[in-house]
């Protein structure tokens, strides 16, 4: 794997893991791209995302607070949702700061603005939310959006994330 790092960040001998963090990795989570902002837009990776259903649907998301993700949708009051393909590893690496990315991670996309922030235009499946609730929950933050716009295209594919690495479903 290539990194902007010279060791991997995440990398904590086994007898030092946290339980309750190698429990979580043993879960497949769809890999995601939230995006906002507007002058300065801001993206993050995140694997910790749920769509809620409901007369008005959400979707939430744990995110490491202190990121200029969390500042943007804090500022701009919405955020877009892109769900991933297995073919989108790279750019899930580069939205996560693990891969270098020249001129920004901004720099190697396609992006329409919305009013929630950018729209990364090759990924078909994404929801544009409303920040309804930004909070702290355990070491992270718990943001809730109100789903106002989304599009659903064909994903037989997708990017899981499972025990630290990105997997795909099919083999």
């Amino acid at each position: 794997m290539v990194s902007i790092h010279f060791e991997d960040p995440f990398s904590v001998p086994i007898e030092l893991r946290d339980p309750v963090r190698r429990l979580r990795g043993r879960l497949a989570s769809p890999v995601t791209i939230l995006t906002s902002g507007q002058e300065r837009p801001a993206g993050i990776t995140v694997s910790s995302f749920v769509v809620v259903e409901g007369e008005e649907a959400r979707a939430a998301a744990l995110v490491g607070p202190g990121s200029v993700f969390v500042e943007a949708a804090e500022e701009t009051g919405g955020f877009v949702a892109h769900v991933l393909g297995a073919d989108e590893a790279n750019l899930a690496d580069v939205f996560a700061g693990l891969r270098p990315s020249p001129g920004g991670m901004f720099a190697s996309v396609e992006v329409e603005q919305t009013r929630w922030g950018p729209r990364i235009a090759r990924l078909e499946n994404w929801a544009g939310c409303r920040t309804e609730e930004l909070r702290p929950l355990g070491d992270q933050l718990l943001l809730v959006g109100v789903i106002e716009s989304l599009e659903v295209g064909d994903l037989t594919d997708p990017l899981v994330y499972f025990r630290g690495r990105y997997r795909r479903l099919k083999p």
